[in-house]
């Protein structure tokens, strides 16, 4: 049985040429046992009709604040009171920024505002519209007042020519993410293994000196924990840390490159890999058993020799788990590294991490990231790194359960 069997779902349809994916959505949502009341605002109407809206529903259609029926005992509230979540499917642009700044002027985002239930947003619009800094404002704004957001993906537009970030998630994708909100029992990710890796790697010079990076491990850490939350039986591979274990993760530690690659292979197999460590590209060739005295004759010469390469290795392995992420940390070209290590690499997505100074230094507390998959980019604002390792497990989920379902 579906988690949302019996659950009272009240579907939000924004004005836009999406909305024609919202008559699937309720399809999907009803396949599953739940009621799905429906709300239009006036701009959905000139996409879709309430009477097509209605008839896949099974329920009235809701599109009028001021209407005297419905009213006539505050029907806002009822409604809003009465839902066990709220979906806004498509979320527009506009309507992201009137429900970021408060507004009550229609019958929908009245009801946002008079909601006690969990909000899921699945954004679509123009490319250019959801890179606009007045969105990405207006995003950063819902999610720190805990709206939850699904998509949007990559894709060709519906006008003629625009491709980008800004289609949106496709209707299972959101139902997926639905689940995760209605039961914090409910585990999207269970019977499923997971393998993360975490941290810096040290390359030893001698006893006493490494070759290293400012990798804290906090991102990696957090995004198992996020992982076994969802329900997965995760397996974390960390690099030398200064933080604590995440709980319910199985943690191997290592402390070079090559160790963690053993230790990653000894993981296998698994449904998921996300390789989030900063793994050392070089060690020396010959690791030094005394401490070089800085009086022996000058700076030492060191020869360097390149270390495996943990993601490339794994996303091209035969038996490759069905998901592969990897994290790029870039200080320029952030987006065209990132896609050539898409293909370079095997990976079905990079988390392309900006730790350019103008972004915040790398083992900072927040990241900004941009999701690279080969439809295209989804661009996420400055997240605190636990708000991060969320976003991007309901993402793994979401988008696990999509290539099951090709």
């Amino acid at each position: 049985m579906s988690i949302l069997s019996g659950k009272r779902i009240l579907l939000v349809v924004g004005g836009g040429i999406a909305a024609y994916k919202s008559l699937d959505l309720v399809r999907r949502l009803r396949e599953r046992g739940a009621t799905v009341t429906p709300v239009m605002t006036a701009a959905a109407a000139h996409f879709v009709t309430p009477l097509s809206v209605g008839a896949l529903s099974a329920s009235k259609v809701f599109t009028d604040l001021f209407d005297r029926e419905d009213e006539h005992d505050v029907g806002h509230i009822r409604l809003a009171r009465g839902a066990d979540a709220i979906l806004v499917a498509p979320a527009t642009a506009d309507f992201m920024a009137r429900a970021a700044a408060g507004r009550a002027d229609d019958l929908a985002t009245a009801i946002l505002l008079a909601t006690r239930a969990p909000v899921l947003m699945a954004p679509a619009m123009n490319p250019a519209m959801w890179a606009h800094p007045a969105t990405r404002r207006n995003l950063a704004r819902l999610e720190a007042d805990g709206v939850r957001f699904v998509g949007p993906n990559a894709g060709e537009m519906a006008e003629a020519g625009e491709a980008g970030a800004g289609r949106m998630a496709e209707p299972l994708e959101i139902v997926a993410a639905a689940e995760v909100l209605f039961d914090a029992g409910h585990k999207p990710l269970a019977g499923r293994r997971a393998v993360v890796t975490s941290g810096p790697t040290h390359e030893p010079i001698d006893p006493v000196r490494y070759i290293a990076n400012r990798s804290s491990g906090r991102q990696g850490h957090a995004l198992a924990e996020a992982l076994a939350a969802l329900g997965a039986e995760v397996t974390l591979v960390s690099g030398p840390v200064a933080i604590a274990d995440p709980p319910g993760v199985t943690v191997h530690h290592v402390e070079t490159a090559r160790e963690m690659l053993a230790a990653v292979e000894k993981a296998m197999p698994a449904d998921i890999a996300v390789f989030v460590a900063a793994v050392a590209d070089w060690r020396v060739t010959s690791e030094s058993g005394a401490k070089i005295k800085k009086d022996a004759g000058g700076p030492p010469t060191l020869s360097l020799a390149e270390n495996p390469d943990i993601l490339s290795t794994i996303g091209h392995a035969p038996d490759r788990p069905k998901l592969v992420v990897g994290f790029a940390a870039e200080t320029d070209a952030l987006l065209d590294n990132a896609r050539v290590k898409l293909d370079r690499k095997g990976a079905d997505a990079i988390v392309a991490n900006d730790v350019s100074p103008t972004a915040g230094v790398m083992g900072g507390t927040e990241n900004t990231v941009h999701i690279v998959t080969r439809e295209g980019v989804e661009d996420w604002p400055k997240l605190g790194k636990t708000d991060v390792a969320r976003r991007l497990g309901d993402w793994i989920a979401a988008r696990l359960a999509q290539l099951e379902a090709q």
